[in-house]
Parts: structure tokens; sequence; C-alpha cells
């Protein structure tokens, strides 16, 4: 089995290789490494190498994972420091009555698609005195079986997100088809990163509206390519 380092390493020179094609710099784009598929030994072994922003796609997993790393670092000398450093990341979807869970816990929420979400994190936030980063999620590849709100829509929805007090739209986040066809794939991130220049040019959102979520295991590399800031990466790093 090709170890998890070595795994990650490639992805690296991907992702650097991806930012030399279209002149930016690697430093600008975050991998978020997805645990969903991994071990906590892997886990653990991804954070000591200095990865330390994690995504999971399910409330109760992103519970267990993360109170499972916690208890491997905080009995640790110098764990507690290395724990500080990890940032959690709620990228499936999320339903209203699992908000509450995911707020103590999630540095960024990256699947918010509705006003009525939008608002139940902001009113849970309140009560926990907390203000969340949320992503509002597009779905630019028009799949009926994918969340997300329809480009068409986003606009509007991101102008009502921005009057809610306790929590802080930072960025849009989208997924591509599962297809072989590179050309949908760009063409559904070209049109994110379209929408995001829009909202950012027309001071519809605020300075800190700076993140755009796209490409995974599949794709990131075209991701990277068309603007992506943030990657969501799992089984390209624990596969096989």
């Amino acid at each position: 089995m090709v170890k998890v380092s070595e795994k990650i390493k490639k992805v690296e020179n991907n992702i650097a290789s991806a930012c030399a094609r279209s002149g930016r710099e690697p430093r600008d784009v975050k991998l978020v490494v997805v645990t969903k598929s991994a071990t906590v030994e892997a886990v653990e072994q991804v954070i000591r190498q200095g990865f330390t922003e994690l995504g999971e796609n399910r409330v109760q997993q992103l519970k267990k994972v993360s109170t499972q790393i916690a208890g491997i670092f905080q009995t640790e000398n110098g764990g507690s420091a290395l724990l500080k450093k990890v940032k959690w990341h709620m990228i499936g979807h999320l339903q209203r009555n699992k908000v509450r869970q995911v707020l103590p816990i999630a540095s960024l929420i990256h699947s918010v698609d509705t006003l009525r979400l939008a608002e139940e994190i902001n009113t849970a936030a309140s009560k926990l005195h907390l203000e969340p980063k949320i992503l509002l999620q597009v779905n630019t590849s028009n799949e009926p079986q994918k969340y997300g709100v329809p480009v068409g829509a986003a606009t509007h929805l991101a102008e009502q997100m921005e009057t809610l007090p306790h929590v802080k739209l930072v960025g849009l986040m989208t997924m591509a088809p599962l297809t072989r066809d590179k050309g949908a794939i760009r063409a559904c991130f070209v049109r994110a990163a379209e929408l995001f220049a829009e909202m950012r040019g027309e001071k519809i959102v605020g300075p800190h509206f700076t993140e755009l979520s796209m490409g995974m295991s599949s794709d990131y590399e075209i991701a990277v390519e068309e603007g992506a800031t943030i990657l969501r990466i799992g089984s390209a790093i624990f596969a096989g």
C-alpha cells in the first residue's frame, strides 16, 4: 500500500503544477483533507505532517472522528498545541435539526443552500455565542439529484444571508458532475468562478467573501486552474 504521506505529496505536487499552469501560487489554495474513508490512525498521520484542515460529510462521523483525534493529542506532550491548529469543515448536506451539533466543532460549513438552513444556523449561533463561517452551495451542474441553490437564485440568497447577524458568508461551494468529460467539469467550475466574481464586483457580499470551494479527488486540478481556493480531497489520499 502506498503510504498516506506519499499520496499527499503527490496531491501537493499536482496542485503546484495546476497553479503553475494558471499563474497562481500554491499558498493561495487550501487543501481540506476529507476523512470519511480513513482510519483514525491515517488521520493522525496527516495531522502530524502538518495538514490540519479536515473535512467530514456526515454529522455523526464529524463528532466521532473529531472526538477521537482530540483524545489522541490531548494525552501527549505538546499535543494540545497541535490540536489547536486542527480546523474541521462540514462539507456534506446539513439538516436543520443537526445544526447545534455541528457549530461547536466546524470552523466552516460548506453546504448552506437554503435561507431556512442559514436562519437556523444564525439562531443557534446566537444562543451559543458563536459566529460561524458559511459557504453558499450552488448547483452549477444543474443535476436534479444534487443539493445547491440554482445559479439564477444564488445572488438573491446571498443578499438574504448577508443580513443575518450571527453568520459570516465567506464564499461559494460547488460540485462538478461525476463524469470523464473534462469540458463538463470545467464548465461547472467556470460558472462558479464567474458567479463568485460577480458577487464580489457588485458588492453584494462583504470583503470577507474570499473562498471558492470546488474540486475533489477526481477533478481538483481543473478546479485549481479555474480559481478554487479550497479543495476537498479524500480518496486520492486515503483510498487503496
